[in-house]
């Protein structure tokens, strides 16, 4: 059964008076409050906007809103004397520079219990003073912080008897924090303004320059967009006829389908790479690895990449290399690299005729030439070809074809190496590129190997000899990656058991010790590297091999794998031959019934 209260419904009238007065006083405490706050952000935003109308008022400015924030606490706090302090250099004293208007230039305080101060205008103040006030309750000064430095200090003076009321006095210290914030919170503003008026004085003369360049990102946003979705429609494309409920492709037009799908995710991949290496070089960030590069055999490997679209459009290919030339060190990749740039642009800018590359040596350099008979380049066009973002004009193909990135990348790394690259041309005249290296000697790269060496001591861990056990440990929390890659090793003969994340790895070891660790170095609980660096600490688990696969491509990813204790490192998106090959180096597969047979045939 439900009680009810038998106190007569008067009682709780009456009892509700003294709290609707309290509230009543709280919420006319609290007008205050915002009102001052108000008036003091409406005087500040006047300062603001004039100085950011006048350069010369800018430091006019400082000075008005400091003298402002005093004068209107002041004013808030029924005429009690405030002041503020400036930071002085060293931190170890502040300084009177603003009072309140008053008839007297200073302020009453109390910076210890029983002791009273008149600090007056360019009082010098310890900074002990300060922060003790600062810590009392309530405090009567605030520090007043700019981008994490205090450079002043807000002070009120000590009264003799209060003049508001109890529910302005415990909003009082909310106020006085409040006036610092919006203080500094100005003097912040006002540097930013005083900051892009120099900006704007300085860059005046560039404007015109600033414009170009926008342009030429907008332009390269939209060849690049263009360039990303040819391949990615071919390959959202023939994966839905695959896809497709009802169709069934004869078996050729199923693998047509496939081949074209992987021809489009690598030439995405090279897209984004190339936009990459730009990145990475300008960041510092790039990774080469100098070594001894066999030049006849690279420059051959070269031109075999380029033979197929040189044929489609008729052209003749031809190599000349002086046999004086044999090796040379470098980063062959990124030699590659640079000279399939040239050779693709050369053959892309040709109609008819010839495409070719020469080796020469001359000094101590090595001059690597692509030459053309194509359409050439005018003087104007040459004196921004290096450029970003810069695209030739070309009226040879029905549309503009890469990211106008390549001949940039490709200037860059030649710098890398210590070399450069030239052009000579003219309109309707064919191109001639040179790729300047020098041509350093190979004790040099035999030298850095030794330092390798010896700065490697301390980071050697137990040898790791092939195993029979073909059990594979697979961490990876990315479904599709860890799905096609257990696949991809069971149909090798592996056995793969997947987890997801690094909590699971001790709990399978603990059952079973495998062959081979492969573990991706982000997972969601933690660092994969972290969890190789405490295996490596494990007796029973150094001899374990393990492979490291990531995202990370930035220089000095791979060294920081290597240091963490892993035996190779793979970065995404996973080349699964090479997969294959780096997992046969530590897990020998038992040879196939009839190999074996043939083999004991001949020992006997």
């Amino acid at each position: 059964m439900q009680q009810y209260s038998s106190l007569p419904e008067q009682n709780s009238q009456v009892d509700a008076t003294p709290t609707m007065l309290a509230t009543i006083q709280q919420l006319h405490a609290e007008l205050w409050l915002e009102r001052s706050l108000n008036k003091l952000q409406n005087r500040l935003n006047d300062y603001l906007l004039s100085a950011g109308a006048n350069t010369l008022q800018v430091e006019a400015t400082e000075a008005e809103i400091f003298q402002t924030v005093v004068n209107e606490l002041d004013i808030a706090l029924n005429n009690s004397r405030v002041a503020i302090a400036l930071t002085q250099p060293a931190n170890k004293f502040a300084k009177v520079c603003y009072i309140s208007a008053a008839k007297s230039l200073a302020i009453e305080i109390m910076p210890k219990p029983g002791k009273k101060r008149r600090w007056k205008l360019a009082e010098v103040i310890a900074i002990e003073d300060l922060q003790y006030l600062a810590n009392q309750q309530p405090p009567s000064v605030c520090p007043i912080a700019s981008n994490s430095e205090i450079i002043g200090w807000l002070i009120i003076a000590n009264t003799p008897q209060e003049i508001l009321t109890v529910a302005q006095v415990q909003l009082k210290s909310q106020l006085l924090s409040r006036f610092a914030q919006q203080c500094a919170s100005a003097l912040t503003q006002l540097q930013q303004i005083k900051y892009w008026q120099q900006q704007s004085q300085n860059l005046g003369s560039c404007n015109q320059e600033l414009e170009r360049t926008n342009q030429l990102k907008n332009q390269f946003l939209a060849n690049t967009s263009h360039e990303i979705r040819t391949p990615l429609s071919s390959i959202i494309g023939f994966t839905h006829l695959l896809l497709a409920q009802g169709y069934d492709p004869t078996r050729e037009r199923h693998q047509e389908y496939l081949n074209i799908i992987q021809s489009s995710s690598k030439h995405l991949l090279a897209l984004i790479n190339d936009i990459l290496d730009l990145s990475k070089i300008e960041a510092n960030q790039l990774e080469v690895q100098q070594e001894e590069v066999d030049v006849p055999e690279l420059c051959r490997n070269v031109l075999a990449l380029v033979k197929e679209k040189a044929a489609n459009k008729g052209l003749k290919l031809s190599i000349e290399l002086d046999p004086t030339v044999k090796t040379l060190v470098a980063d062959p990749l990124r030699l590659k690299q640079m000279l399939l740039n040239l050779l693709f642009n050369a053959v892309k800018f040709t109609q008819s005729g010839s495409v070719g590359l020469q080796v020469l040596p001359q000094d101590s350099f090595v001059y690597f030439t692509v030459w053309d008979t194509g359409i050439g380049i005018s003087p104007t066009d040459q004196t921004q070809l290096f450029q970003p973002y810069f695209q030739i004009a070309n009226s040879v193909t029905s549309r503009e074809e890469g990211t106008g990135l390549g001949l940039v990348v490709t200037r860059k790394l030649a710098e890398i190496h210590g070399g450069s690259v030239t052009v000579e041309s003219e309109a309707n005249s064919g191109s001639r590129f040179t790729i300047i290296l020098p041509m350093k000697p190979v004790e040099a790269i035999k030298e850095n190997q030794d330092n390798d060496d010896e700065d490697s001591t301390s980071l050697t861990y137990t040898p790791i000899t092939p195993t029979s056990n073909l059990s594979i440990l697979l961490v990876e929390d990315d479904l599709p990656n860890g799905q096609f890659m257990q696949t991809y090793l069971e149909r090798l003969g592996y056995q793969v058991t997947w987890i997801k994340n690094a909590t699971e790895i001790w709990t399978i070891l603990s059952q079973q010790k495998p062959g081979l660790i492969l573990i991706d170095v982000r997972l969601p609980d933690e660092n994969g590297l972290n969890v190789v660096q405490q295996l490596r600490q494990e007796p029973e688990y150094q001899t374990i091999p393990v492979i490291a696969q990531t995202a990370m491509a930035m220089k000095g990813d791979r060294e920081t794998c290597l240091t963490s204790g892993v035996n190779e490192y793979m970065s995404k998106p996973i080349d699964l031959p090479l997969l294959g090959n780096l997992v046969a180096k530590y897990i020998k597969l038992p040879k196939p019934e009839s190999e074996a047979k043939n083999s004991h045939s001949r020992e006997q």
